[in-house]
């Protein structure tokens, strides 16, 4: 490895060499490669900062951004080796900005001419402003697979640990990427697809013990059949696709649209806008603007993206990946949001009154710019009266609007009543290993609710619309609570001290009054959950049923086609409703909602399942190193064989065997959801507080096994030595106020049930 030059011996070049003082040019001309090349940055920071050098500009003034994911195409590699490439994609008033690629060791080779899609990140003090990643070739598509390698004499075998494949596949020697045997690799198929004998692939990564976290989400979309790899003719379809024209759109592109998402949004398919309005008749009132992504013009019916869109239903998501209902030419690039770039979108414009009540909207089809991507934290920032340097500018004409219109709305939330659960959301954070870091839970800002509130008043429009012109459509439908759920939650209430009103049509006011009642109380999450618990799931259907949790008699889902299929169908039914293009629902695709309806419903539940068994999974894997430690948390669930306790620190779920309790016999009650001991006369039900220590942590199946340490404070009681003498008997909050005939379902608690 060459030696890190001085300063002086830099500045000396630097004189010689005027015309070609890059940081590349001199870590050529000195022989600096890899890891040294960060240390040659660094002195020359230093040289900077001395005052020995002055850095040139290396941005372009007219220049707009690029959005993170785009189609390059590469250019051939200069004198230096460095290979370059052109955005296929650019509108910007300024030259096109100069974009580095940076191949990985297992990228496949690449020349002059390919067109690739790239994941871009931009650099400073470059002679450069992006550096592209390669996420895949387009025009190509190998397939892919998941397996267990066994290393041979010459290479080796994938097993597959996918249940529907019957054979293995062949790696030669060089193909192996150091692969070692045992080891759970992804790889792709090299040679003919249609070849006889094994198929043939190359290892592309090695994700190490089936059991350790980077494996974890790649057995779960394994385990539940959920489709990772698009077929070749819709990856064909989404790379022929190109930006949608002005032509038969409106132009928003002057409207101040901005984006909010969580930080580590993967795509962004709604854009958000509000101002005073300006009607007299409409005194301190508000229009809102809400457009999202114009996915239907990219995926026809009937096509092939089409077909694979629905088989997959949703995108499923994960702590370290995401399975995508579309390709990422669409989901990544075409269908996303970016800011500073023409993207197609079909909006809706709302006008609330002072109190917060829709008083008219309009649909429309247009072309639209980002102004800002932003994300929940920075917004509320600077709404709070911290903005950085993006958001400053944006405060008074586009950030306090958006807060006026939604406190107007959350009048109206006040008066309709929707369900008010406190249940926080975990947030696990990885490293780039996939060893998890941390678990938290998320916080739950008024940015959050404001885009919420805005979602959910579009989704309202799209049905009210569609219901007006008499279009077939999928609503979201939430049905009330069964009686037999309800008379339960309400047993648990009183068993708590609380009430639930009786006899009369049940509403979520009645509910939020019980949840109220709750608030600051031991019983708090008890009663959150147990509400919870009681609720039905949501489901689609061509019919309206209504949706009682959010307390409104007609709701559909239209902002997020990118990730819901159901939004799709809402979308080609609203431009199918105005005329909009030749691209709405079919009379064919009408006639079959219901099937559709409940095909989505269940690929909601596959990856809702999915999702659960990979955060238990990371969740074990983070506490295996604390065996033996102890931990507070609640009894969440009751049943023949324990207990299961959910724990304060992570919300993760262990289970507490019924021979980790204690030394005496303990009854099971279906009836009251609680273990009476048998001799001390002790009730463990739903709500009791624990100390528990961690027995055992499974990370290949998300297993946590523990033992008690006291519930309430107090130390288990051990078993009498003689006689049939009882200690004192304490009532908890799980036990009935009286019996009945009724058995308690135990039913996992709802996600994503909006």
């Amino acid at each position: 490895m060459a030696q890190l030059p001085s300063k002086d011996q830099i500045l000396a070049w630097i004189s010689e060499n005027p015309h070609a003082a890059a940081k590349r040019d001199i870590a050529k001309a000195f022989g600096l490669k890899g890891a040294v090349r960060i240390d040659l940055k660094r002195i020359l920071k230093e040289l900077e900062a001395e005052g020995h050098l002055e850095k040139r500009k290396k941005t372009y003034r007219d220049a707009e951004r690029l959005p993170p994911v785009a189609v390059l195409k590469l250019m051939a590699p200069d004198d230096l080796g460095d290979q370059f490439a052109q955005p296929l994609e650019w509108s910007g008033d300024g030259p096109e900005p100069r974009i580095l690629f940076s191949p990985r060791a297992t990228d496949p080779a690449l020349g002059a001419g390919d067109r690739i899609l790239a994941r871009l990140q931009e650099v400073q003090g470059e002679d450069h402003h992006y550096v592209a990643r390669l996420i895949r070739k387009i025009g190509t598509n190998p397939a892919r697979v998941l397996g267990v390698f066994r290393a041979g004499a010459e290479g080796g075998r994938i097993v597959p640990i996918s249940k529907g494949s019957d054979r293995d596949w062949l790696v030669r020697p060089g193909e192996t990427h150091g692969a070692r045997d045992g080891e759970l690799v992804e790889a792709e198929q090299i040679g003919p697809k249609g070849q006889m004998g094994l198929p043939r692939a190359r290892i592309v990564t090695r994700l190490g013990d089936p059991g350790a976290p980077r494996a974890v989400s790649l057995i779960a979309i394994a385990e539940h059949g959920i489709p990772d790899a698009f077929p070749d003719a819709a990856v064909a379809e989404a790379d022929a696709a190109t930006p949608a024209p002005l032509e038969g759109r409106a132009d928003l592109r002057d409207l101040a649209l901005v984006t909010i998402d969580p930080v580590d949004a993967r795509d962004r398919d709604d854009a958000v806008l509000a101002h005073a309005d300006d009607d007299p008749k409409n005194p301190d009132g508000h229009v809102i603007w809400v457009a999202i992504a114009d996915v239907a013009h990219y995926v026809r019916p009937g096509t092939a993206l089409d077909r694979e869109a629905k088989r997959r239903g949703n995108s499923t998501y994960f702590p370290d990946r995401v399975v995508p209902m579309l390709p990422d030419t669409l989901s990544g690039d075409l269908c996303s949001l970016h800011e500073h770039v023409p993207r197609a979108c079909l909006a809706v414009r709302m006008v609330i009154d002072a109190q917060g009540n829709k008083i008219g909207h309009r649909f429309v089809r247009g072309l639209m710019r980002s102004t800002a991507s932003l994300h929940y934290e920075e917004v509320q920032a600077a709404r709070d009266g911290l903005p950085n340097a993006k958001t400053a500018p944006l405060v008074d004409g586009i950030i306090a609007p958006l807060y006026a219109a939604y406190e107007a709305l959350t009048s109206a939330r006040a008066r309709r009543q929707p369900l008010e659960l406190d249940l926080p959301e975990r947030r696990i954070e990885l490293s780039e290993a996939g060893v998890v870091l941390s678990v938290g839970f998320k916080d739950r800002l008024d940015a959050h609710r404001l885009i919420e509130e805005f979602m959910v008043l579009a989704n309202v429009a799209a049905a009210e619309e569609l219901i007006a012109r008499r279009q077939p459509l999928l609503f979201r439908v939430h049905e009330e609570p069964s009686p037999e759920k309800l008379q339960a939650l309400r047993e648990t209430a009183e068993a708590s001290g609380f009430t639930l009103a009786k006899g009369q049509v049940l509403q979520t006011s009645h509910l939020n009054r019980l949840l109220a009642q709750a608030q600051g109380t031991d019983f708090d999450e008890l009663i959150n959950i147990t509400t919870l618990r009681s609720m039905q799931q949501a489901y689609y259907f061509p019919q309206n049923f209504g949706h009682f949790g959010l307390a409104l008699k007609a709701y559909a889902h239209f902002t997020s086609p990118i990730r819901r299929y159901s939004d799709l169908i809402v979308h080609r039914a609203l431009i199918t409703a105005h005329g909009l293009g030749r691209d709405g629902l079919r009379l064919e695709d009408a006639e079959t909602l219901e099937e559709t309806a409940k095909h989505i419903s269940d690929t909601e539940r596959r990856s809702m399942a999915a999702e659960r068994d990979t955060t238990d999974r990371y969740l074990a894997a983070y506490l295996s190193d604390r065996v033996g430690s102890t931990f507070t948390g609640r009894i969440s669930g009751i049943a023949r064989f324990g207990a299961f306790v959910k724990l304060d620190e992570t919300g993760a779920d262990g289970l507490l065997p019924m021979r980790a309790i204690g030394n005496e016999y303990f009854h099971y009650d279906v009836e009251s959801q609680t273990l009476m001991g048998a001799e001390s006369g002790l009730s463990i039900g739903i709500g009791n507080r624990v100390t528990v220590k961690l027995a055992e942590a499974v990370p290949v199946t998300g297993g946590l096994l523990l033992d008690l340490i006291d519930i309430d404070g107090q130390k288990t009681p051990t078993r009498r030595s003689g006689g049939k003498g009882r200690g004192p008997v304490r009532r908890m909050a799980g036990q009935a106020a009286k019996k009945r005939g009724t058995v308690r379902k135990k039913t996992p608690p709802p996600r994503n049930g909006r």
